[in-house]
């Protein structure tokens, strides 16, 4: 695709438009394409602050329940956001060049514009590759805070390196500048501005709002009490367009290193920005070597490390999944004899969906299904409340796509739900897969939830 056809695409131009509200007006790369395909006027653009909150995710675990993690998002201005874009659009496109030069395009999976694939086939792959190759050893993990640890000089050496020039363009270094020593402006701050508060209902008013603070209002408020800048020379904040592509190109050299090392053993590496799947056919020491060489270059990275809980391995022969991680001075756990990747787990007889993806859909479920049965099913304006959103989010009724009213009138479609994922995965992975083991009974536990009866 040339860049004239993705400026002018429907699609690209969907994706640009947020429905959120910030420090400027919303617009998307249809009104703005001439402005952030000039080199010169990225060049002396001035970049907003990005707002920042906290996201708090459940994770899930069935011998220690719920477990809340924090993960800082950053959201940048309309404009900076298609600016943000169409830098990504260009470097993607050097890096998928680069990355055949190198043969390493099959290993970094993700924020890829030519792969046209998902997880459920990255997965696939993966487990099929370690089905296949038995007996063999098999390497997971990721790395501590990845996003928060980019080093910027090494960033900007890669940057550099993927464009072929000693030195970065101005309107390059502009957005390089812009995504490294970024500032930020806490949402919970824009809030007690707005004197709103903080939390859902605060926010959806928020962001009804043309802009979340006036030009007057921004012009006195915008010191230091407010804007804080990024003081460190790493990190780059995670929820911009360009983020996710610039992670890939900071991993290039490793990629190469360890994707090198891998190859010579017939094996296979694949990485999903930081999380990371090697397998290797058990050639004796010689696998085991390659396996500690490999970690000790992943933590030789430029700020990063691997981090030590997440990291595992295993040997896999005969259908069987034996944890071995002692073998490289990781601390023996016999529970986890099993291998999660991209949101599946493989036990080494079957393929299902990993624990903590089915608790968070059926913990959001529950949750929906109390709040209709406590309210009586009526609002405190004494409207009535169904359940037709329950089971178009949650139940088979929503597989195949649904509409959800929004608060303005119009109504909003939904190409389909977690169901409809998993009817995919099970499409891909096949029927004799446990895929659907958990959801099965899902229709049963929605009518138990509301304490409906099923009609006869």
């Amino acid at each position: 695709m040339t860049i004239e056809e993705w400026l002018t695409s429907s699609d690209t131009i969907e994706k640009s438009r947020k429905s959120y509200a910030h420090f400027d007006y919303r617009t998307d790369i249809g009104q703005q394409r001439a402005y952030i395909s000039n080199p010169k006027n990225i060049a002396r653009h001035g970049f907003y602050p990005f707002i920042h909150y906290k996201q708090i995710e459940i994770k899930y675990n069935r011998e220690k329940g719920k477990k809340p993690k924090e993960r800082d998002i950053c959201y940048a201005a309309h404009i900076d956001r298609c600016i943000y874009q169409y830098y990504s659009f260009l470097l993607n496109g050097l890096y998928n060049q680069r990355v055949a030069q190198d043969g390493l395009s099959q290993v970094a999976v993700a924020y890829r514009t030519n792969l046209h694939q998902n997880n459920i086939d990255f997965a696939k792959r993966a487990i099929d590759f370690i089905r296949s190759n038995s007996p063999c050893y098999v390497m997971i993990g990721d790395f501590t805070g990845f996003f928060d640890h980019l080093d910027h000089k090494y960033l900007k050496q890669q940057w550099c390196s993927v464009m072929g020039v000693p030195e970065l363009p101005q309107d390059h270094y502009k957005v390089f500048r812009s995504v490294t020593h970024y500032s930020t402006w806490e949402l919970s701050d824009l809030l007690e501005l707005n004197h709103l508060e903080n939390n859902r209902s605060g926010q959806r008013e928020l962001n009804s709002r043309l802009r979340v603070l006036t030009t007057e209002e921004y012009k006195t408020n915008s010191n230091r009490a407010h804007i804080k800048q990024n003081p460190n020379p790493f990190g780059i904040p995670q929820g911009s367009p360009i983020s996710g592509l610039l992670a890939n190109i900071y991993m290039l050299e490793v990629d190469k290193a360890v994707n090198d090392l891998v190859a010579d053993l017939y094996g296979l590496y694949m990485r999903y920005s930081d999380d990371f799947i090697i397998v290797v056919p058990d050639t004796g020491s010689s696998a085991c070597q390659s396996l500690q060489r490999i970690s000790a270059i992943f933590n030789d990275i430029d700020g990063l490390t691997l981090e030590p809980q997440k990291t595992q391995y295993f040997r896999f022969e005969n259908q069987e999944l034996e944890n071995c991680g002692s073998l490289f001075g990781v601390p023996l756990d016999g529970r986890k004899r099993f291998i999660n990747f991209l949101g599946f787990t493989f036990d080494g007889k079957t393929v299902s969906i990993r624990a903590k993806t089915t608790g968070k859909y059926y913990y959001r479920m529950y949750n929906k299904a109390k709040t209709i049965r406590k309210s009586g099913e009526h609002s405190p304006k004494g409207n009535h409340v169904g359940t037709q959103n329950l089971y178009s989010l949650y139940s088979v009724k929503g597989m195949r796509g649904y509409w959800i009213k929004l608060k303005n009138g119009k109504a909003q479609w939904h190409s389909g739900n977690f169901l409809s994922y998993i009817h995919r995965a099970k499409k891909k992975f096949g029927a004799h897969e446990s895929i659907d083991r958990d959801t099965r009974r899902h229709m049963q536990k929605i009518r138990k939830a509301l304490k409906v009866r099923q009609r006869k």
